[in-house]
């Protein structure tokens, strides 16, 4: 049977892969999506999603994926399962790429748009799982609107907890930061954002053994990693600030990432430093990680697609 050749593949279901379909089905590209192991990407983990353009009484996580994934089916989107599990990229403007899916399948694109996200680390524990969506989270931009007027804990050392830390700080009456060691890993200018914030505590030497609660999070058990003290902070939220991993195992060594795994693609665009592979949402974005940002650099993905086969067509 002839190898599968087409305009254009994406890689990865979320706000990026998705409004790159809706755009590249809209262009006639006739695009191949494989929505990976996470279909709907991180999104789906979020049980109410308020700062998304065009919902002003919010919308479920999942079911926002959904209209997304509908809309990008009625322009002729081919959406299928499975997981691209290898790459081979032409260097060659105008070559085809070849891509593997579930280690087995080999099919072909003149352009491919990875939209693969990254995905968020949590600490692990089973009560942290128990509550995802229900108290954790992993995004306070994201998330931190519902927890206005609550105390709430944050976990985390580096840069990304100690903003969000303030972030919090100005809805939220007490926010906890949780630090597993003596000292923060943020820089300098952060940390002392953080410590000229009156409605911070830091707790220095301090892990979570366990979040606590019926139907959500209600408080927060930590222990002192140096006595092994224990004590319970009353929260109703627990966010979860100690980094993201980019999706990117698969590009390794045949896409130029960063020190910390994203992908690096042209200043003001997504092109990768491969011809006709572009890179849009998590997966480039290790700034705002917003939904909205995603979905506009699928739009630029999808568009730049469209331009890249019309130069070699």
């Amino acid at each position: 049977m002839p190898m599968e050749k087409h305009e254009c593949i994406i890689i990865g279901s979320g706000p990026a892969g998705y409004t790159a379909a809706i755009y590249a089905a809209r262009a006639d590209l006739k695009p191949i999506m494989y929505v990976g192991l996470q279909p709907g990407g991180q999104l789906t983990t979020t049980t109410e999603v308020d700062n998304f353009p065009g919902y002003p009484d919010g919308v479920d996580g999942n079911a926002m994926m959904e209209d997304l994934k509908k809309q990008a089916e009625r322009f002729g989107t081919d959406v299928r399962w499975g997981l691209v599990t290898a790459v081979d990229f032409s260097k060659q403007k105008g070559e085809f790429h070849t891509l593997t899916v579930d280690e087995e399948t080999k099919i072909q694109a003149k352009t491919v748009i990875i939209s693969t996200g990254a995905s968020a680390q949590y600490l692990g524990l089973p009560s942290e799982e128990k509550f995802m969506g229900f108290g954790v989270s992993a995004c306070a931009v994201c998330d931190g609107f519902f927890y206005k007027d609550m105390e709430v804990v944050i976990v985390g050392g580096g840069d990304t907890a100690a903003e969000e830390a303030t972030y919090l700080a100005k809805l939220c009456p007490k926010v906890t930061l949780l630090v597993r060691r003596g000292e923060m890993r943020a820089s300098k200018a952060m940390q002392k954002r953080v410590l000229e914030t009156p409605n911070i505590q830091i707790m220095w030497n301090t892990e979570t053994v366990e979040l606590l609660g019926d139907k959500s999070v209600e408080s927060v058990k930590v222990k002192n990693n140096l006595n092994g003290e224990e004590q319970i902070i009353p929260a109703k939220g627990f966010f979860v600030a100690i980094g993201h991993k980019p999706n990117t195992d698969i590009f390794k060594g045949k896409l130029t990432m960063d020190e910390t795994g994203y992908l690096k693609t042209s200043p003001g665009i997504t092109e990768t430093d491969i011809p006709g592979v572009f890179a849009s949402g998590d997966v480039q974005d290790k700034v705002y990680r917003q939904a909205v940002t995603a979905a506009g650099t699928g739009c630029m993905a999808a568009l730049e697609a469209e331009r890249y086969i019309s130069s070699i067509d």
